[in-house]
């Protein structure tokens, strides 16, 4: 089991937008709600967005109305399209399966400046 390569983190400014990928194994993706996570300095990782293999989606309040979640069934990637991006985004993103996790990646560093 393959672990998942998450790409396209950068610096921005407040105000601006990334667009985050994921590629994963066919083992964690596949009929599995995925998810992206984030882990700031100092704080406990948490899941951001979410995503079934059938395109229903949940946010966590902070990012509702900014991020959109959404896949690739056919590429095994997941996405991460983040608008407005505001300095408390600053974080490392993961993306994994929803629920046990064994192996994570290494995640792409988001850094919003003011």
């Amino acid at each position: 089991q393959v672990q998942p390569v998450e790409s396209g983190g950068g610096l921005v400014q407040a105000g601006g937008s990334l667009r985050l990928s994921c590629a994963v194994s066919g083992s964690i993706f596949n009929g599995n709600v995925m998810g992206w996570y984030r882990q700031a300095p100092g704080k406990r990782r948490e899941r951001v967005a979410a995503i079934t293999s059938g395109g229903i989606t949940n946010y966590v309040d902070s990012v509702k109305g900014r991020f959109t979640i959404s896949r690739d069934n056919t590429k095994n990637t997941v996405y991460l399209q983040m608008n407005s991006l505001k300095p408390e985004d600053t974080a490392v993103y993961y993306c994994n399966k929803v629920g046990p996790v064994d192996h994570w990646g290494q995640g792409t560093q988001v850094t919003v400046s003011s």
